[in-house]
């Protein structure tokens, strides 16, 4: 058993359902047994006298939050961010398919791999729903790559027929030959599942679409993603290649694919319609602000999707994004809601510490394994500890309050503030600056 000594904060409940289930300990502690997950949690001066022969790792001086858990991300764009200046399908041709195509080759996708999951586990994600790459080889060497790494990756092969530079095109029967033996492989191995994936309508006919159907019905806890009412343009472009389709949403739920095992990416321009097929059907939205902010995206309509029904998740959309760190995705969604006026919903750091962590666990299904800080789940960790001297160090020392201490980690913290990172009890991450305090 290992004791983890420190000032720490979860949501074990939703705040947007029911406001005041952050829970904040200044002294608190964790009882960690041999297979990483938390036997128990409490003041530390009880779980000591409890656990008198634990062995203890001071965390005392930051902040010990769940690990982070990101709902979409792809793997191939590390090496494309910060491409700005363009809308999306301009950025897709232009930037992002010319490198996606270089992971033909396996070398180059294993260092791409392996420069994706340090960033993701240096920023203190423990769990991310990848977006995968065109080539099966990639993405053997993904989970390969993965499973040395210790995160949690729910992931798949993207698939796509028409409209992208044609190496990166396959067939229905490929598609589903790959997936299948990918998820024969790798789906609930270790601590990777598989996702399902078609890049989105506009790349994928309705052949590859009921490929992945195939593979969904074949392979039940399986799990779906791919993106959905991005930007104004590829939604004009979906509704011209599916006349025959409802709206966007309709394309996948044709197939069969709106399930609660799916996740779509962005959501910014949804229809009623489509709200209220997603809330009837469990699927969940995965926001992506600082994409949507970068490519012109728009606005997310978060109060539409909460009045509908429909759960939320945050993701950090790499490289569309600015990065990985889930920190600066909560400050950005914050930012968009508060453009929004009267038509944004508040996202005080209650809200943001909960779309970060546990609503990605839910939009999983892995909310009883991950997501906060409740007796029996993982210990899925990330310690925040800003250098000294800085300005966040500042703010965290003369914080009133909890809410206040978590609202100015969203606010200034970046990777350099994450001192350690663990996966259940495993340690995944270390700064490399040595950080008084920290052991085990």
């Amino acid at each position: 058993m290992r004791l983890y000594r420190a000032t720490l904060m979860h949501t074990p409940g939703n705040p947007f359902q029911m406001p005041g289930t952050l829970q904040a300990l200044d002294d608190g502690a964790l009882l960690v047994d041999e297979q990483g997950k938390i036997a128990a949690a409490g003041p530390h001066a009880e779980l000591r006298a409890a656990s008198p022969g634990a062995e203890v790792t001071d965390l005392r001086g930051g902040m010990l939050l769940p690990g982070f858990i990101d709902t979409h991300v792809h793997y191939p764009q590390v090496r494309v961010l910060g491409g700005l200046g363009m809308q999306l399908l301009d950025w897709l041709e232009q930037i992002t398919l010319p490198e996606e195509a270089r992971l033909a080759d396996n070398t180059y996708a294993g260092s791409v791999a392996r420069e994706f999951l340090s960033a993701l586990a240096a920023n203190g994600t423990t769990t991310a729903l990848v977006f995968g790459s065109h080539f099966a080889g990639a993405m053997e060497v993904f989970f390969s790559e993965a499973a040395r790494s210790g995160l949690r990756v729910v992931a798949g092969q993207v698939v796509s027929d028409r409209l992208l530079r044609p190496e990166l095109h396959t067939t229905p029967d490929r598609a589903y030959q790959e997936g299948r033996a990918l998820i024969e492989r790798w789906h609930g191995v270790g601590r990777s599942l598989y996702a399902v994936t078609p890049r989105f309508s506009l790349s994928a006919s309705e052949g590859i679409l009921g490929a992945c159907a195939a593979l969904m019905a074949e392979f039940p806890e399986v799990r779906f993603t791919s993106h959905i009412n991005e930007n104004p343009r590829e939604v004009g472009a979906v509704r011209a290649l599916f006349p025959g389709a409802r709206d966007y949403l309709h394309t996948y739920e044709q197939a069969g694919l709106v399930t609660p095992r799916s996740v779509l990416a962005h959501s910014v321009h949804p229809s009623e319609r489509e709200l209220g097929v997603m809330a009837a059907q469990g699927c969940s939205a995965a926001h992506c602000p600082c994409s949507n902010a970068s490519l012109g995206s728009g606005l997310f309509p978060l109060r539409r999707h909460l009045a509908a029904g429909v759960h939320v998740s945050l993701g950090t959309d790499v490289g569309g994004g600015s990065g990985f760190s889930m920190l600066k995705e909560g400050l950005q969604a914050y930012f968009t809601q508060q453009l929004l006026g009267e038509a944004g919903t508040p996202l005080g750091a209650e809200r943001l510490l909960y779309l970060a962590t546990r609503a990605g666990a839910e939009a999983l299904g892995l909310e009883d394994q991950v997501g906060d800080f409740s007796v029996g789940k993982a210990f899925d960790a990330a310690y925040l500890r800003p250098e000294p001297g800085g300005t966040l160090a500042t703010v965290l020392a003369h914080a009133p309050s909890a809410e206040r201490a978590l609202s100015a980690l969203f606010t200034l913290g970046t990777q350099g503030d994450v001192a350690q990172v663990w996966v259940q009890g495993e340690a995944v991450y270390r700064r490399q600056t040595p950080v008084s305090g920290v052991s085990g």
